[in-house]
């Protein structure tokens, strides 16, 4: 009797352990995808290849017995874990922010919860769709699950309740609060304005300037969704996630803004305080 629970005991740790080994695997397969989805197309990336190409040459050179060489090699290595860190800041915060919002599983949790309402929604694609319609350049950042305070704070504070007139008056190109962002928390207008940070990301048409790389730079680090008007163009995009997605129509802009924002259906469109434009252009993006 002992020595049967002795090999099942046996049995089930050698399981427990097998299963404890394909979980390892799994996690470690998981973070490197992460940090390659990260630096891919970015300045990241580069140094990536960079680093390796380093690597590859340090082995080299002790492979064929070049000894000056390795030894520098050798003692640059010293300071790599230094470098690494100052040169990889950015992206290293970018990833830690990534791993906190767990990629798509954080999306999926938070999904049941509406963070704007219906009546905000329609009057903001009423606003993009007259904008568009007039070549008014716009940059709308929409929060989602977590707040944005540090862009707040740097913009100038409007805390109004969302409506197409107040989004147009704010990019009126002879108004102050034009050149900047718009960042809305629910169904208010927080502060207009805003700077926003950059996209380093090699990716990104040449075609698109200032407002789309900092629509693009401030998806890559937060949570949110920022829907952009093109000045020059007349077109709609909407950047996600450091991803530009051309908006073909109001319905399709307004599609995507019940999906991300509200997790539901875009519902029948209701009349909004401003009368809406014609569809909006296409756009290459």
């Amino acid at each position: 009797m002992y020595d049967a629970l002795q090999r099942l005991r046996e049995q089930f740790s050698f399981s427990w352990q097998g299963l404890v080994n394909v979980l390892d695997v799994l996690l470690v397969t998981y973070v490197v995808y992460r940090v390659l989805k990260l630096v891919r197309g970015s300045r990241a990336w580069r140094l990536f290849l960079g680093i390796l190409a380093f690597v590859a040459l340090l082995l080299l050179s002790d492979f064929l017995g070049l000894q000056t060489l390795h030894w520098l090699l050798d003692k640059a290595t010293l300071l790599a874990p230094v470098a690494l860190a100052i040169i990889f800041l950015p992206e290293l915060r970018q990833a830690i922010e990534g791993f906190g919002r767990l990629g798509v599983w954080s999306e999926r949790l938070g999904r049941g919860t509406a963070t704007m309402g219906a009546n905000a929604l329609e009057e903001v694609v009423a606003a993009v769709t007259e904008m568009a319609e007039q070549r008014t350049g716009a940059l709308i950042v929409l929060e989602r699950n977590v707040r944005l305070q540090d862009v707040a704070d740097n913009g100038v504070p409007v805390r109004a309740v969302v409506t197409a007139p107040l989004l147009g008056a704010i990019f009126y190109d002879r108004s102050p609060l034009h050149d900047g962002a718009a960042l809305i928390r629910g169904d208010q207008v927080t502060a207009a304005a805003c700077r926003l940070p950059l996209s380093d990301t090699d990716g990104i048409d040449p075609q698109f300037h200032m407002r789309h790389r900092a629509g693009i730079g401030i998806s890559e680090q937060a949570d949110c969704v920022v829907v952009i008007v093109s000045e020059e163009r007349g077109t709609v995009s909407v950047a996600l996630e450091g991803r530009l997605i051309g908006m073909p129509s109001a319905q399709a802009l307004r599609d995507l803004l019940n999906r991300e924002m509200r997790g539901t259906p875009a519902p029948r469109p209701r009349k909004a305080s401003s009368r809406p434009g014609p569809k909006l252009r296409k756009t290459g993006s």
